[in-house]
Formats: C-alpha cells, structure tokens, sequence
C-alpha cells in the first residue's frame, strides 16, 4: 500500500492550497481516508477524514469552515482544499487510509500512511 501525498508549498496568510494524496496498491474505494498534521516539536493533529463513498465527513475544529475533504475513489485520489490559511497552519500534512472508518480523529485507528508534504504559511 502507498499513499503519495502532494501539493505542499509556501504561501501567504489568507491563501489557498489544493493538498492531493494518490493511492495504490488497495482498494481505494472500501477505505475511509484521513488527513493529518504535525508541526515541529507537537503532537500529530486531526484534520479531516472522509468515508469510503464521500458521503461524511468529520473536520478537526481548528479548521472546520476552511478546509474541504473530498474524494475521487475513480483516480484513486483524495484532496484537502486549504482556504483563508493561517501562519499556525504551517506543519507537514499526511494523508492516512482507515479500513473500518469510523470518522475517528485518533491516528491510531488508521492502516497506512503517506510520507508527508510541508505546507508553510507566512505572515
């Protein structure tokens, strides 16, 4: 199994970015997916996760209203649209598969992980 996440880069307070993750080698469309952070020196933070149809969705509150999970189960692919960003938004996000989703924000509950892109949001 490979999650390849991507989109990452260095953009400005009140900017926007389109995170993707790409899956492989399982069966994309049975699996919940997730999205996580992790900024230096702190614990990894729930973010988003969605079902395995894009019917339900569950967001961490630090950013309910500004970012949007959504999924494409046909390229296999799931994305995290990041609107009005804010400097304590900077981390390394990861994108993570659950088999059995359950809308968890625990990172424990989920199978397999991504390598991570860096998201850097400037004052």
């Amino acid at each position: 199994v490979q999650l390849q996440a991507s989109g990452g880069g260095l953009v400005q307070a009140g900017g926007s970015l389109r995170l993707s993750c790409a899956a492989s080698g399982v069966t994309f469309s049975t699996y919940g997916m997730g999205w996580f952070r992790q900024a230096p020196e702190k614990k990894r933070e729930f973010v988003a996760t969605i079902n395995w149809s894009g019917s339900s969705t569950h967001y961490g509150d630090s950013v309910k209203g500004r970012f949007t999970i959504s999924r494409d189960n046909a390229k296999n692919e799931v994305y995290l649209q990041m609107n009005s960003l804010r400097p304590e938004d900077t981390a390394v996000y990861y994108c993570a598969a659950d088999r059995e989703w359950l809308g968890s924000e625990w990172p424990d509950e989920y199978d397999y992980w991504g390598q991570g892109t860096q998201v850097t949001v400037s004052s």
